[in-house]
C-alpha cells in the first residue's frame, strides 16, 4: 500500500497505456481469447459459484465485443458496456467515467441504479475542475478504494466529496485511465451500502479501466484518421474540379444565356402594340426557370468544392451521375470524347453521400478522358452504365476505349500514391474506394479487348427501415 487515509487505501494502477496493452493486451483479439478460456475454465467439478463467475465474465466480454464491433467511431456504446460490466461484476451499485480535458475532468457517462445515476447528475458538476478530489485521485495515477465516503476527513473532504456523499454514494472504487503515463480520464464504481470492494474485485475493476484506456485510444486514432481521410478527399475534389474549368463555366454560362434570350424576347413583345402579355408571362417564367438552373449548378459545384461532413441520404442515382457527367461535358468535347449513357430504370433506393458519390463519378470519368488523350486512331468514347444487381443492389461502370490498363499494374491500382500519369499524385483511385467501401460496396478494374478499360462499383439498396 502507498499512502493511508481514514478509511481509505491506494494501490498502485500501473495503467500506463503502453504496459496496460502489453500485460492486458485486451483488444478485440485478446476478448475473443479470454472468452475462449472462459469456456475452457468451466467443469462439472467446479464449485457452483465459480462457475456462475465465469458465465459472467464470459457474458461481460461477449458484450464488450460487441459493443466494439457494432460501435467502431462512437465512444459512448463502448464506454456504457463497460461501465454496465463492472458494476454488474463487482456488484457495484453505478459506474461513472470522466474524461480529461483542458479544465479538469468532464463526466461522460454514468450507469446503474438509475435512482442512484439522477442523483449524481443533479448533485455532482459535470465538469470536475483542476484540484477537485476527483482531479487529484487521477493526478495521484493511483487505484483508489474509499470505504466509507463519510469517513474521509481532513484536506481529503473538500465540496466534491460532501457532494459525493450527500448523492447517496457510501463506498466508491477510483482508477485513472493513463496512456503513457498522461491522464486520459478517471473511471469509478459506487455502492449505496458501506460495503468495501474485495481484492478481487478491485482487480477485476482495474482491468476494465485498462479496457476502457484502450478503447479510447483506439477510437480517438480512427477518429484522427477519418479526420485526415476527409481532408485528403476534400483536396482530390478540389484537384478534380480545377481540372474542369471549361465544364464548369459552360454548366453556368448555359442557364445565363437561355436566360438573355428569354429576357430579349420579353422585351420584343412589350414593344408590340398592343403588348403580347401572355408571351411576355411566358419569358419571364422561363427566365425563372433558367435563374433556378443557375443556381442548382452554383449549389452543385459548391458542394463539391466545399469542405462538409459526410451526410448520408436517399439519393436518385442515375440523377447524381448525370450531374456528374454535365460537369465533364465541354472536358471531353474539347478532347474529342463522347459520352454516351446507358442507365437503368428504377432501380432500388441507394443510401449514401451524394457528394462523395459524385466525386467518384468525376474521377473514375475524368481518368476516362485522360487516358484517351494519346489515341489518334479509332474513337475516343467513354460508356457510363447503371444496372440493378442481386442480391439488393446498384452496379455502376465506366469504360472507355483507351490504351488500357497494364496487367502488372492492376494489382497495385487502388494502392495510395501508386500513379501510372506523369504529373499524377495517386490518391484518386485511393480516395475512391475507400469511399465506395465506407458505403458498404466495392470498387474494381478490369482491362478489356481489344483496348480499354472497366471501372465498376457497386453499391447496396436501402432497407424499408432506411438502413
Amino acid at each position: 500500500m502507498a499512502r493511508v487515509w481514514p478509511k481509505m487505501f491506494v494501490e498502485p494502477a500501473n495503467l500506463t497505456f503502453g504496459r496496460c496493452y502489453a500485460a492486458l493486451t485486451v483488444s478485440a483479439e485478446e476478448l475473443l481469447r479470454m472468452n475462449e478460456r472462459i469456456c475452457g475454465e468451466r467443469s462439472a467439478a467446479e464449485p457452483q459459484d465459480r462457475v456462475t463467475e465465469l458465465i459472467e465474465q464470459q457474458t461481460a466480454i461477449s458484450k464488450l465485443l460487441r459493443a466494439i464491433a457494432n460501435s467502431p467511431h462512437d465512444l459512448q456504446p463502448i464506454f456504457d458496456a463497460i461501465l454496465d460490466s463492472a458494476t454488474r461484476l463487482c456488484r457495484a451499485d453505478s459506474g461513472a467515467l470522466r474524461l480529461s480535458e483542458e479544465g479538469g475532468l468532464r463526466l461522460v457517462a454514468v450507469r446503474g441504479d438509475p435512482l442512484l445515476v439522477s442523483q449524481v447528475r443533479s448533485s455532482l458538476p459535470v465538469l470536475a475542475e483542476r484540484g477537485s478530489f476527483p482531479d487529484r485521485l487521477a493526478a495521484s495515477r493511483l487505484s483508489t478504494h474509499i470505504p466509507d465516503f463519510t469517513a474521509v476527513e481532513g484536506d481529503h473532504r473538500d465540496d466534491f466529496c460532501i457532494r459525493v456523499a450527500n448523492a447517496g454514494i457510501r463506498t466508491g472504487m477510483f482508477v485513472p485511465l493513463l496512456k503513457d503515463n498522461e491522464i486520459v480520464g478517471i473511471i469509478s464504481l459506487a455502492r449505496k451500502q458501506v460495503q468495501p470492494f474485495t481484492d478481487k474485485q478491485i482487480s477485476l475493476f482495474r482491468d476494465f479501466a485498462a479496457q476502457a484506456t484502450i478503447a479510447l485510444e483506439s477510437i480517438c486514432r480512427e477518429r484522427q484518421y477519418r479526420e485526415m481521410q476527409s481532408e485528403l478527399a476534400h483536396a482530390n475534389r478540389v484537384a478534380t474540379m480545377s481540372q474542369l474549368p471549361a465544364s464548369i463555366a459552360h454548366e453556368i454560362k448555359q442557364p445565363i444565356a437561355t436566360a438573355r434570350t428569354n429576357a430579349a424576347a420579353a422585351l420584343r413583345f412589350l414593344d408590340e402594340s398592343p403588348p403580347d402579355v401572355a408571351e411576355v408571362r411566358e419569358a419571364l417564367t422561363c427566365i425563372v426557370d433558367d435563374a433556378d438552373r443557375a443556381s442548382d449548378v452554383v449549389d452543385r459545384i459548391g458542394s463539391l468544392v466545399k469542405k462538409a461532413p459526410p451526410r448520408k441520404e436517399v439519393v436518385d442515382l442515375n440523377a447524381a451521375i448525370l450531374e456528374a457527367t454535365a460537369l465533364t461535358r465541354s472536358e471531353a468535347v474539347k478532347t474529342g470524347v463522347t459520352v454516351g449513357t446507358q442507365l437503368a430504370g428504377e432501380l432500388p433506393r441507394i443510401r449514401c453521400d451524394r457528394v462523395q458519390l459524385q466525386q467518384v463519378m468525376l474521377n473514375l470519368i475524368v481518368n476516362a478522358i485522360q487516358s484517351m488523350s494519346g489515341v489518334e486512331d479509332g474513337n475516343r468514347e467513354i460508356h457510363i452504365s447503371s444496372v440493378r444487381i442481386e442480391p439488393e443492389g446498384v452496379c455502376v461502370a465506366v469504360r472507355d476505349t483507351g490504351h488500357g490498363l497494364r496487367p502488372e499494374s492492376l494489382p497495385r491500382l487502388f494502392e495510395p500514391f501508386y500513379t501510372t500519369k506523369p504529373d499524377g499524385m495517386g490518391i484518386g483511385l485511393s480516395i475512391c474506394r475507400s469511399i465506395i467501401e465506407a458505403h458498404g460496396g466495392r470498387l474494381w478494374a478490369t482491362g478489356c479487348e481489344p483496348r480499354g478499360a472497366l471501372f465498376q462499383f457497386t453499391i447496396p439498396a436501402t432497407g424499408a427501415d432506411g438502413s
